[in-house]
Formats: C-alpha cells, structure tokens, sequence
C-alpha cells in the first residue's frame, strides 16, 4: 500500500487525503470518523475549535459512522438494548458501536480515497453476536465527495444490519431562516418515547431550516418516487461560505443499496450546525422491521452517496 500522508491537528495524528486546497482529514482509530473535508479551501463539515478527543463519540462535528444499529433501541421501553429472536437482551450504544472502535486502512489510492475497516471482535460480539465486515471509502471527487458503505456478512448465519452517516454541516443559526432544504419525496416518521414510530404526514418539497417539522424527523423515501432522489442544502454567504452554499446530497448510485431514510437534526436552536443524515434504515428497525435489512452468509452489499457543490 503507498505511504499516507499525515497531518496534526488538535493533538492528533490524522490522515490526510487531498491537496493543500481540497482535502480530507481522516481518523482510523477513533471509528473512522471524517474530522474535516476542505473543499477549494472552504470546510464542508462544521468539527467544534476545542473538541474532547477522549470522548469523541460525544463530538458534535465531522461524520461519525453509525453501525450495526441506528440511534436508540428500546427494550420493555428502556433504552440502550435489543432483544435477539431467542429473547437475549445485548446492550447496545446509541448509533452502534462502530464510532468509538478503531478501524484499520485497507486501502489508500494517494491524493483521492481512503478505506478503513472494522472487523468482528471480541469488542463486538457481547452486543452484536455475529460476523461483519464493515468499511468505508472515503473518495475526493472533482466537485465533491462520494462516500460508500460496503457491509459483508463473514459468518454462518443471517446477519441483521442498517448502518447510516451522521454529516454535520457547518451553518450559523441567526440564518437557518435563509436557508432552505429540498427534499425528495418522503413520508415523515419520528420515534416515540418508547421506541416505536409515529407517522406524521407527507414530507414537503422544501423547507426552512428554522422549521420545526425538520427536527428530529426520518424522511423515509418513497420507493416509486422518480429518479434522481437528491436532498439540496442551500445556506446564504456566512464567514463559512462568503458566497453562500448549495450542496446535493445524491442518493440514486447505480448499484448502490437503496436509502431509506434521510434524518434532519440539530442539537439546539442555537447550534451553529445542521446535520442531513442519508440511512438504511431506521431506530430499532431490529423490533419494529421498518427499515431492517438482513445479509445471507456471504453476503455483502453497498450503500454510495455523493455529495456536490454547486455553483
């Protein structure tokens, strides 16, 4: 494999993809987690100026990847579990495991991609008792990113899975009333107190960031819906983009597993990001089945979007 190209930043050792201009910074061994994506010398992605890096699943900033399970799972209405067929009870973090273990690069084509990946392990398998290999490839394009989830099933039995990315977006809140999202056609669900769904309408074409159906909600996508599904992220000239922004996320790859859902989210009102969150299924899908997708021994499968800045 060719030699990687470092960088220091706030005390860490990352891996650099990219030129002076336009680059990645990637960080293997704190789950993989893509810190910064620089593009023609602007960032991409909003990462905190002191972040904790002894508790980095708890950052707000960058793309943390979401693995085996998506946010939180509820057992008799308690969360932080899951209940296998056979009625075993498995701790399982919020978002899965996936972000806090270390990954190992597998692949590196110099100046545009990095692939890392996680493999079953001791570290795993009390909390999700079968054999994965999950990756990530990370590739620089001409006017953006491609990001590709690939999940293989390495054991002898059906693997259960619906893993996500959790991109945060840099935007000041004063002007979330400037900016817009268009979104494909979908219909909106949010997760209940107790972990079940809750059905709340057809999805719009377009939104305000200041507008509370945004928050918190799975924009589940509409299987006959015509091609191409894009989500658009237009934001006005702040001090992160003096000329403004318009980023599509695009969710049609030929060949790739179909998105289920995009997730809107912000922590506060106040919070100077905005996360859009392509995933491949939904909360506790392992219980309801909304969502759940299951790979044959063998199996592997994945899941490509690309993300574009537009003039």
């Amino acid at each position: 494999m060719p030699p990687l190209n470092s960088m220091h930043f706030q005390g860490q050792e990352l891996i650099r993809v990219g030129d002076d201009t336009s680059f990645l910074l990637l960080a293997p061994q704190f789950g993989a987690r893509l810190v910064r994506w620089v593009h023609r010398g602007e960032d991409i992605l909003y990462w905190p100026e002191a972040a904790n890096w002894s508790q980095l699943a708890r950052v707000r900033g960058g793309n943390p990847l979401l693995f085996p399970f998506i946010a939180r799972h509820f057992v008799d209405g308690v969360p932080g579990a899951w209940k296998d067929a056979g009625g075993t009870v498995r701790a399982m973090p919020a978002h899965g495991f996936a972000r806090d273990l270390p990954f190992d690069v597998t692949h590196h084509e110099p100046g545009r991609s990095l692939t890392m990946t996680l493999q079953a392990s001791d570290a795993t398998r009390a909390a999700y008792p079968f054999d994965f290999l999950f990756e990530v490839t990370y590739r620089l394009l001409g006017d953006g990113l491609e990001a590709t989830l690939r999940t293989r099933n390495a054991g002898v039995q059906a693997l259960p899975y619906y893993a996500g990315h959790h991109f945060y977006f840099p935007l000041a809140h004063r002007v979330r009333t400037a900016s817009t999202l268009a979104m494909p056609a979908a219909e909106l669900m949010r997760q209940r107190p107790d972990g079940s769904l809750e059905a709340n309408g057809k999805g719009a074409e377009a939104y305000r960031l200041d507008d509370p159906r945004l928050q918190d909600t799975f924009h589940v996508l509409q299987a006959q819906a015509p091609a191409p599904r894009h989500c658009t992220l237009a934001t006005p000239p702040d001090a992160t983009a003096p000329r403004g922004r318009k980023l599509v996320i695009e969710l049609d790859t030929p060949g790739s597993a179909p998105w289920f859902a995009v997730t809107t989210w912000s922590e506060r009102a106040d919070s100077d990001f905005y996360c859009a969150e392509p995933w491949l299924g939904l909360p506790n899908a392992i219980h309801h089945g909304t969502g759940l997708r299951w790979l044959a021994p063998g199996q592997e499968e994945a899941a490509v979007c690309r993300l574009r800045l537009e003039s």
